[in-house]
Formats: structure tokens, sequence, C-alpha cells
């Protein structure tokens, strides 16, 4: 493989051992980190979460770090990211009642790869007075600015997949070919000769998607539907924040505010039917969930899950929806139901 140039971007032009080009393939390689670093200060200084509510303030300060690497491979206009980032951010709060008083704190998320797109990023805040106004503002802070960041990092992993800074150049197709120069031995060398444009149109997909699932567990099916509509519960076994209203019509909101509904029937140890809505879907969307619980022996729960109108897309473009809500159901759901209460099968 012969590299020709150096610098932030690189091609790479694939040889034969006879020196001819592999299909024409080349690849183009970008430094990200400083348009990473840009692109999340945006998202995330300087913006304020709470704004007396509660007779608090908060609000977002300043990216003070951003380490690691974070680059775009282009291949036959495929993108290709790569990025493993520490992040830190500072943020300060006050009690109003308290004389104007301000706490300072940071947000560290110490692993934003590529690896692991299609999740969270793990997220540790900290205050530096860890008294008891400290600590109110810092559980404020959780609630109401740890979805936000998330939701912020969930904006760059986006944009990294659709190419980062080389979005705009990626929608134009350039045909290159080698050229062999008599003078310089046979070297290859790339050489436009030829612009083809064409405009890449966005296929915006319509429509919604439903997932079904059956799961068995080891327990009563009251106590299923117990775990299920208890906040404490869900804390234990999603590690999460989770407010959940026990009467039909009333709210809830899991994972840290990043799923939120609201109660349409329940009926205790038989059925629970919500909507939900993810943060990340786009305005107005509301889905349905139903689940079912049956016991057909003693001891022994089937669950059926029916999950209706999912958005094949959420309101970055990302078409992995569907994907990821059957995998948060089954992995971050069910399969964490089993292994903390120990009601597998």
């Amino acid at each position: 493989m012969a590299r020709l140039g150096e610098g932030d971007k690189r091609w790479i032009v694939e040889d034969r051992p006879d020196g001819t080009n592999v299909h024409n393939w080349h690849w183009a390689e970008t430094d990200c980190l400083e348009w990473s670093r840009n692109f999340l200060n945006n998202l995330l200084s300087n913006k304020t979460l709470i704004d007396g509510e509660g007779n608090l303030k908060i609000r977002t300060k300043n990216l003070e770090k951003l380490e690691g690497e974070a680059y775009v491979n282009i291949r036959k206009g495929k993108v290709i990211p790569g990025y493993e980032l520490n992040l830190i951010l500072s943020w300060e709060g006050e009690v109003v009642n308290e004389g104007g008083l301000k706490f300072e704190g940071n947000v560290e998320l110490p692993y934003i790869a590529d690896e692991n797109a299609d999740e969270d990023s793990e997220i540790r805040v900290t205050i530096k007075d860890e008294g008891q106004i400290g600590k109110r503002l810092r559980d404020a802070f959780i609630v109401k600015g740890k979805p936000f960041v998330l939701e912020q990092i969930r904006v760059y992993v986006n944009a990294m997949s659709k190419g980062g800074p080389c979005k705009d150049e990626n929608e134009v197709k350039k045909v290159v070919k080698k050229v062999v120069n008599a003078g310089d031995g046979g070297t290859p060398a790339l050489t436009p000769v030829k612009e083809e444009v064409k405009v890449k149109k966005e296929k915006k997909k319509e429509g919604f998607k439903t997932i079904t699932m059956t799961e068995k567990f080891s327990c009563r099916a009251k106590d299923l539907f117990e775990i299920l509509m208890d906040e404490n519960r869900w804390k234990g076994f999603t590690q999460s924040n989770a407010r959940i209203s026990k009467e039909v019509g009333g709210e809830f909101s899991i994972f840290d505010g990043s799923v939120t509904g609201s109660n349409v029937e329940l009926q205790e140890g038989k059925l629970i039917v919500q909507k939900w809505r993810f943060g990340s879907w786009p305005d107005g969307i509301q889905s349905m969930v139903r689940i079912t619980f049956e016991e057909p022996q003693s001891g022994v729960t089937v669950v059926k899950l029916t999950h209706t109108d999912i958005p094949e897309e959420d309101r970055y473009g990302n078409s992995t929806v569907v994907e990821n809500t059957e995998r948060g159901w089954r992995d971050l759901i069910f399969h964490r139901i089993r292994a903390v209460f120990g009601f597998g099968i």
C-alpha cells in the first residue's frame, strides 16, 4: 500500500504487486479532533438548564477538556467515523434564596467511542462542595443536565456518522484515475481528470414500525408488574433515575428522562398500556406500549410486549430507532430484571 501526501487529509492508493490500482478505490482520512472540540463546545457550553425552577439556577459553563482522537475515513463514498474521546464540561448552580452563592462542578464523559455509538456514554457529575446545598444542586443537575448532555452527544455521534467536517465534500462524487509518469519509474499519482457532480437526494423514510417480543420469567405475574411500575425498582435494575406514576393518566420518566410518557390502562398483574416517547424522536410523535402478563403455571410468567408506532428515523435522520428500541427492551429491561431480581429460567 502506497500513501501519497501527509497532513490532515491523506489519500491512500492500493496497489497490486504489478503496480496497478485496485478497482480505483481510494481512502481519504481527515483528522476531526479540532472540529469535534468546536462542535461539542457549541452544543454544550453556556446553556441554561434550570432558571428559577425549585428556586434553583443551573447552567453549563465551558468545555474544559476534550482529549483523544477523532477522524473520518471515506472510502468509495462510504463514511467510516472513528473516535475515542474523554470530555470534561464545567457547570455552576445556585439556590436563589441563599444570597446568590454559586457552586461549581464538572461533568465527565470518560469514554465516547464509535464502538458504543448506539449506547449512552457513561457520565459522572461532581460538585466541589458536597454539603447539603451542593448535593441538592448536583441532584438537580443529574435530573435536568444529564439528559441534556447525553442528547448533545447523540447529536455529535450523528454528525460524525454523516462525515463530520467532510459531510458536504462527501456529497460530491469525484472521478479520479491513476496516472503513471514515465519519468518517475511508474509511481502512481492521483490526478483528477473529470468531476461529476451528483446531487445526493436524501431519502426521507416515512411510516412506523412495530416490535413484538415474548419473554419468560421465573416469578409471579404480580411481582413483575410491580417491578415495572415501581420507580425505585426501576432505578435499581437500570442504574438511572426514574419517576413513575401508578395511576391511569399519570406520567412517567425513565432512563434519566430519555423516555417519557403516560399510563393509558393498568390491570395489576395482567396488563400495562402506556404512551412512550423518546427524547430523540421528532416532535409530536408518541408510540404505544402494550405489555400482557400470563401465568401458565405457578411461579412462571410469560410477558408479551407489543410496541407500536415506532418511527423509522429519529429527529437527526438516524435509521436505527427500531433496532435500538428492540435492543433496549431486551438488554436494558428484560435481561437486567432477570439478572438483578434472579428471575431467570
